[in-house]
């Protein structure tokens, strides 16, 4: 099966791109799933590497590395990035830079979208 997450909310301020990426990471644990997760808008923030948040809280950036450790594939948007001033260096091992247009070619793919 071809899983396609995508996030468009904040890494902190509300908990749906966390919830996204806890069910990305389990999928990619699943036999027989394929999963990618492109990230639009504030999400591109939940890629940036060496998050310093509160102990106890959680870490995006370490969620988007183990989706990627299991074999996912997770595109940032570019025009995203760029308007947030976010350069390819700020972003953990196993996210890149994507485009509108390989989100595009990613929904084709899927078998099933899932948006947060």
């Amino acid at each position: 099966m071809k899983i396609l997450v995508v996030l468009n909310d904040p890494p902190y301020g509300t908990e749906r791109s966390y919830n996204g990426l806890r069910l990305a990471g389990a999928l990619s644990k699943r036999d027989g799933a394929n999963v990618r997760v492109f990230l639009f808008g504030d999400a591109v923030g939940c890629a940036i590497r060496d998050q310093k948040v509160p102990d106890g809280y959680y870490h995006l950036d370490r969620m988007v590395t183990a989706v990627a450790r299991h074999g996912g594939e997770i595109g940032c948007c570019g025009t995203c990035m760029d308007a947030r001033g976010l350069a390819d260096e700020l972003l953990v091992d196993g996210a890149r830079r994507s485009t509108l247009d390989e989100a595009t070619d990613w929904t084709i793919w899927a078998d099933k979208v899932v948006t947060f």
